[in-house]
């Protein structure tokens, strides 16, 4: 480029000349002036290296590029008519140097352009890109059909709009076309993808959106929400479609109040801070400026992970919370007394728990000491430490439990109403509630990551039951509501948030294959990419998840948080099941404990018998 500019700025010169007198070659002009044609390219080489015009990458050149070629030539033009004021050169123009700064900002600006554009046809020529069309003619679209001219994968060949004023219009260089005639567009110009721009739109068009691709044989990708993208992602950034686009769900504002009533100026622990919900509650607690934050986590890995990721945010927000990482389980008696004696902890989420089912089914005695004697020990200490409010995360496994996993959670449930009539019957002001959903997205385990990684893989992808379904939300629609939850408890409460509808996970797994661009293999399509195969529920595993063991609910304030009503065991009977667990626990007694959940949890029905691995027969192992 220095030598295209060394040749472009004396032509400008020469062009200003021609221009001014309206002929080729206006010598008694040039002749006087040949100096400054000498000068010019080594003054203008030196002003656009003082400026970084070379810095920047042709390929990547924009419309700030012009903003600095101009400073740079309208500098050149003051420098011109100095040197021709001190050279005395005679006679010399007035208008010349105006004429010159126009004609150079055309050359100059005018063959960076040109070079752009060869390397962008060069790319489109010998590169075979893939074909892509992007959903939305708005801002975020054009942004991204930018990018993508200088991506060596894509290339976009027109735009997709519901919007009947855009439609055949011109946008950025690219047709846009009616969304409806996708299917001809596919096979007139070879499209492999549809990009979805249009981060401002609601979780329920988006939904809709998707839905309507979903019938056409082309990957789906989509550019952030408007909430990601004000939480830090880019806007041009693609990613898979992720499940939370599928379901659809529009979150609801939080109710400030009930948000500050918990967390703002409080000292607040939370147990099991490492993990999905736990970091999460962490994360949102931080944001809404406690007095202190108390991190309790029994992996050391992850209680540095979310301490790391915590410092970040502090920094990243301009917060300059305390924060306290301490290291133990909840099953200590002792370290728990004093961690909550010695921080005055008011607000105290219980989120350290034992979650996966067919691993606590295995590890039944394990199970039982964390999720419920854990759980025992944590809030009596919370009693006697006179913490202001204990909030339990629970689980809609826990309702009419066919497993473990969920009979303990139950249990805990139950050991929290207990203590809350006795908190209502003493001096102790701690207030005890219980917050039960469904799955979360993008937790440990989390069957979506699984069958994004089976896709990509070739598949199969592989669903337990053809018939299987599940409650979602996202972790940090969780975590939120958890935390309001906690404000609206008055003592005992069991509050269930609204999951919203079922998802069939057979479909959920028909969805992703046919958005990520591939089509279902079965006995329809025996020709599909990629096939579902059933391995059959693992041990304790239900078809359905329910949230309500009676039908005793009611509204709160907030839309999608509602109080259930339901059933205690009495005082004696509940220490006399959690002596004979912690009894069953200490001497190994798998059958006994197994028994003694069946016997006290109401509606618990195991769905296998017992496949504890201290118990039941071990696979066939192999030595060397």
């Amino acid at each position: 480029m220095v030598l295209a500019d060394a040749v472009a700025l004396p032509l400008a010169l020469w062009s200003a000349f021609a221009l001014r007198f309206s002929e080729l070659w206006p010598e008694e002009y040039l002749y006087p002036a040949a100096v400054l044609f000498m000068v010019l390219p080594i003054m203008g080489i030196l002003i656009f290296i003082r400026i970084g015009l070379y810095r920047a990458v042709i390929r990547y050149i924009g419309s700030q590029m012009i903003w600095t070629v101009a400073s740079g030539v309208m500098i050149l033009s003051m420098m011109l008519w100095a040197a021709a004021f001190v050279l005395k050169i005679e006679p010399f123009p007035r208008t010349v140097p105006v004429n010159f700064a126009i004609i150079a900002l055309i050359y100059v600006g005018g063959t960076r352009f040109l070079m752009r554009s060869y390397y962008q046809w060069s790319l489109d020529l010998f590169i075979d890109k893939n074909p892509v069309l992007i959903y939305g003619a708005g801002e975020s679209g054009v942004q991204l059909c930018r990018n993508l001219q200088n991506n060596i994968e894509y290339k976009c060949v027109g735009f997709l709009d519901d919007d009947p004023l855009l439609i055949s219009s011109n946008v950025a260089g690219r047709k846009v076309y009616d969304p409806r005639h996708l299917a001809t567009l596919i096979d007139s110009r070879n499209v492999s993808a549809v990009f979805l721009a249009m981060p401002s739109i609601s979780a329920k068009a988006r939904r809709d959106i998707l839905q309507r691709l979903e019938e056409f044989p082309v990957h789906v990708k989509t550019l952030p929400s408007m909430h990601e993208i004000l939480a830090g992602e880019s806007i041009t950034s693609l990613r898979e479609v992720q499940i939370e686009d599928l379901l659809g769900r529009d979150p609801v504002p939080p109710i400030r109040a009930l948000i500050d009533d918990s967390i703002h100026n409080k000292v607040v622990m939370v147990t099991g801070a490492g993990g999905s919900i736990g970091s999460e509650i962490c994360r949102q607690v931080l944001k809404n400026t406690p007095r202190c934050l108390v991190l309790y986590e029994r992996s050391e890995y992850a209680l540095y992970a979310i301490e790391q990721e915590l410092t970040l945010l502090s920094k990243t927000l301009g917060i300059n919370v305390p924060r306290i990482s301490l290291l133990g389980s909840v099953t200590n008696k002792q370290r728990i007394d004093d961690v909550l004696s010695r921080f005055q902890v008011q607000t105290l989420y219980h989120a350290a728990a034992y979650k996966h089912v067919p691993l606590v089914e295995h590890n039944i005695l394990e199970g039982i000491e964390n999720n419920v004697l854990g759980t025992q020990i944590l809030a009596e200490a919370a009693l006697r430490a006179k913490v202001e409010r204990f909030v339990l995360i629970s689980t809609d496994k826990a309702v009419r439990p066919t497993n473990v996993m969920g009979a303990t959670k139950r249990l805990a449930e139950l050991i929290l109403q207990d203590l809350a009539q006795q908190s209502s019957q003493s001096t102790s002001e701690t207030i005890y509630s219980m917050v039960r959903f469904g799955n979360v997205l993008g937790s440990s385990g989390s069957v979506v990551p699984l069958f994004r990684k089976q896709i990509e893989e070739g598949g199969p992808v592989t669903v337990t039951h053809p018939e299987i379904t599940r409650y979602f939300m996202t972790i940090p629609e969780a975590a939120n509501l958890v935390i309001q939850a906690g404000s609206m408890a008055k003592g005992g409460d069991v509050f269930v948030l609204d999951m919203g509808e079922p998802v069939t996970i057979t479909d959920l797994a028909k969805r992703m294959i046919r958005l990520m661009g591939f089509s279902v293999k079965d006995e329809h399509n025996t020709r599909g990419d990629i096939a579902i195969e059933y391995t059959g529920l693992r041990p304790g595993e239900k078809l359905y998840e329910e949230l309500l063991i009676g039908d005793n609910v009611t509204r709160t304030q907030h839309p999608k948080i509602m109080r259930a009503n339901e059933e205690m065991l009495s005082p004696d009977v509940l220490q006399q099941t959690l002596v004979e667990l912690e009894t069953a626990v200490h001497q190994n007694q798998v059958d006994v404990a197994r028994e003694c959940l069946t016997r006290s949890v109401s509606g618990f029905t195991p769905s296998d018998a017992c496949v504890d691995w201290m118990t039941t027969s071990l696979p066939p192992m192999h030595y060397a």
